[in-house]
């Protein structure tokens, strides 16, 4: 049996033991770094700007314009065949798609991926929303949406009046999406 000094100084050893661990993920090892500055003569996109006609290929070589999807709201999804997070979040874009498609959602993913590699992957994971291929675009499309470092996944929410709504650094989850949906809904086209 232990004394009340033993059980006081394991209480505080871990009391210690959690506040490290605490102040270590919180402020020396960030979850996200920062984002660096663009590259010299490279523009960026923020929030409230218009995507325009920004066009980049398909797997098989076919340029598309975002200015296609004009009307809906469009969620553009930066993945790379390589990429765990990014893996794991598309059969749940899929199905956010086929759900909300008949909402006027548009989810596009860019693939920061060769063309060959992102034919290959979808070959054995049919996801049902298009695919345009970011990898080779001057500038870098991840750099022109916001994200300097290219880290993946990324993701933006354009609305029906072709402006960025939102982005986000990392994977998605389930109530984010359905409040970028609500988000998106409520803004006049």
């Amino acid at each position: 049996m232990m004394d009340r000094r033993t059980v006081v100084i394991l209480v505080l050893a871990c009391l210690a033991a959690f506040g490290g661990w605490w102040l270590q993920d919180r402020w020396l090892n960030p979850l996200l770094p920062a984002q660096p500055v663009a590259p010299a003569g490279v523009q960026t996109l923020a929030i409230g700007d218009p995507v325009g006609a920004y066009r980049l290929p398909d797997p098989d070589g076919q340029v598309t314009a975002l200015a296609k999807w004009h009307g809906k709201i469009l969620l553009l999804n930066f993945w790379a065949t390589w990429c765990q997070p990014c893996r794991r979040e598309m059969p749940m874009l899929a199905e956010f798609q086929r759900k909300h498609a008949a909402d006027g959602l548009q989810v596009v993913g860019i693939a920061m991926d060769q063309p060959q590699s992102a034919r290959a992957f979808l070959e054995h994971l049919p996801i049902g929303y298009p695919i345009l291929i970011g990898i080779d675009a001057d500038p870098v499309p991840t750099t022109v949406f916001g994200d300097s470092a290219g880290l993946l996944p990324f993701s933006v929410l354009v609305g029906r009046d072709g402006r960025i709504l939102a982005t986000k650094l990392g994977p998605l989850d389930p109530q984010l999406l359905d409040e970028w949906l609500q988000r998106a809904s409520s803004t006049p086209p």
